[in-house]
């Protein structure tokens, strides 16, 4: 049987991902936890989100998978480090691939990134990016509604759009010529951020950046898929399915099966 790739995120965000590896690797299974029930991540403890990382992770090593990826950038900032110490198969985040791409496509050196409260009060992307390039000015912004607007499946309407008006009010005024969606629920609502923002502001999603880096890595360690067949991708969730189903299938464009997962949660002490 094919070795899956393992993807989770505190809900539906990291459909972003799975649809880039989708599209780059075609041949791949994919297996992917939305932690719907608790989500969003970004308002919780770090202790709290590592601790969720940490079960999901776990309940995912049962599909015996050859890879993990933490399609949650306040995941990623917090519990990537302890997850990649405790596997003996590769695990990806998706911060450093963003960071990556916003270095590339930068011209006047002035990067923004809008993220979730864990993720900015992290420092997570100002590390990662000024690591690549020390002399790079970040310009970042905490937005804890917009995450809420896509699990609940608000993408289009007015009251998305004036949210994400407030959200971005400060940023609009700073000189970036590309901005980071440091979320990867962000990508859902990129018409309505790419219209406050204006034409001179480049949007980075790390969706594209994580495939190629999965792509690279499978490919060094000999473990890219060498059947012919159609992968049929597995959906799990934690909250509502039909909901779950109802935004997967109009992001993805296909239709999808998706398996409610019932667990008993511990309470966080």
């Amino acid at each position: 049987m094919q070795q899956a790739i393992a993807i989770l995120d505190s809900g539906v965000g990291g459909l972003t991902v799975v649809k880039e590896v989708m599209r780059q690797l075609p041949q791949e299974k994919i297996i992917y936890f939305g932690d719907t029930a608790r989500a969003p991540y970004g308002p919780r403890a770090p202790h709290e989100v590592v601790q969720y990382t940490h079960q999901i992770v776990d309940y995912l090593l049962q599909f015996q998978p050859k890879m993990v990826v933490i399609a949650c950038n306040t995941a990623t900032a917090v519990a990537l480090d302890e997850i990649r110490a405790r596997l003996s198969i590769p695990v990806v985040g998706v911060i450093h691939p963003g960071a990556r791409a916003a270095i590339k496509t930068t011209r006047n050196g002035v990067i923004g990134v809008i993220g979730t409260e864990g993720t900015i009060k992290s420092n997570a992307y100002e590390y990662a990016l000024r690591q690549i390039s020390p002399y790079v000015r970040v310009v970042s912004e905490p937005c804890p509604k917009l995450a809420s607007l896509v699990e609940s499946g608000q993408f289009y309407t007015e009251h998305t759009r004036s949210v994400v008006e407030q959200s971005l009010q400060r940023l609009k005024s700073e000189p970036m010529d590309c901005l980071i969606l440091g979320c990867t629920h962000y990508p859902f609502l990129s018409d309505a951020i790419s219209d406050v923002m204006g034409p001179d502001v480049t949007l980075i999603s790390s969706a594209d950046e994580t495939a190629r880096e999965i792509s690279t890595i499978l490919y060094h360690k000999g473990m890219l898929a060498t059947s012919n067949s159609i992968p049929i991708h597995q959906f799990l969730c934690s909250g509502d399915p039909v909901l779950f189903k109802q935004i997967a299938q109009s992001w993805l464009n296909e239709q999808i099966r998706v398996s409610p997962v019932v667990w008993q949660v511990p309470h966080i002490i």
